[in-house]
């Protein structure tokens, strides 16, 4: 069950990189056919007027699609931002029950959350919504990117408070004992 849940994770945060490769490659042709366009300006021809339809909300429906995908992992690796400064002042003990109350808390606001945003992506497909844009995308569709990252976030924090309550550590403290206050150990 462990690399089953570790390669979720880490497909995740794959299709989280590929989002942004795609907002790269986006932004990309349209700087591409900029300087086309410039270029056959300055020569004094006819530039062909190469743009892409949409650019900005394909851009943040990947941006969005990313940052939800990249969630669990970034959980996992400890590189969510955190108040750690309080925990790392309360025993072992205090730490143990806080993380327990935190991760609990937390999961069931990353379920609400996932329900919610399915709902949401449910309705929008149910009522064949569509982007405003030049071209009227599905709104479906990022939705669901987000309820899909949302749900993997879920279950990292249930897979991280099952840790926990087995007494363990939770795995994003590795990264924590690297450093402590900004320096490394």
């Amino acid at each position: 069950m462990r690399k089953l849940l570790d390669h979720l994770y880490r497909a995740a945060l794959w299709v989280a990189a590929l989002c942004l490769v795609g907002i790269a490659l986006l932004v990309a042709t349209q700087l591409a056919g900029r300087i086309i366009d410039g270029s056959l300006k300055l020569l004094g021809r006819e530039p062909y007027g190469i743009v892409v339809l949409s650019l900005a909300e394909f851009s943040g429906f990947l941006l969005a699609a990313a940052s939800f995908f990249a969630l669990a992992a970034t959980l996992k690796a400890g590189t969510h931002i955190r108040v750690t400064m309080l925990l790392t002042s309360l025993s072992e003990r205090a730490r143990h029950v806080a993380e327990i109350w935190v991760l609990g808390f937390t999961a069931m606001t990353a379920i609400y959350l996932t329900w919610y945003l399915g709902r949401f992506a449910y309705l929008s497909w149910a009522f064949h919504e569509v982007s405003p844009g030049v071209i009227p995308a599905p709104l479906w569709i990022p939705q669901a990117a987000m309820t899909l990252g949302a749900a993997v976030l879920a279950l990292a924090l249930i897979d991280e408070l099952a840790i926990v309550i087995r007494g363990g550590r939770p795995t994003f403290r590795d990264s924590e004992d690297t450093f402590v206050l900004g320096k490394e150990i």
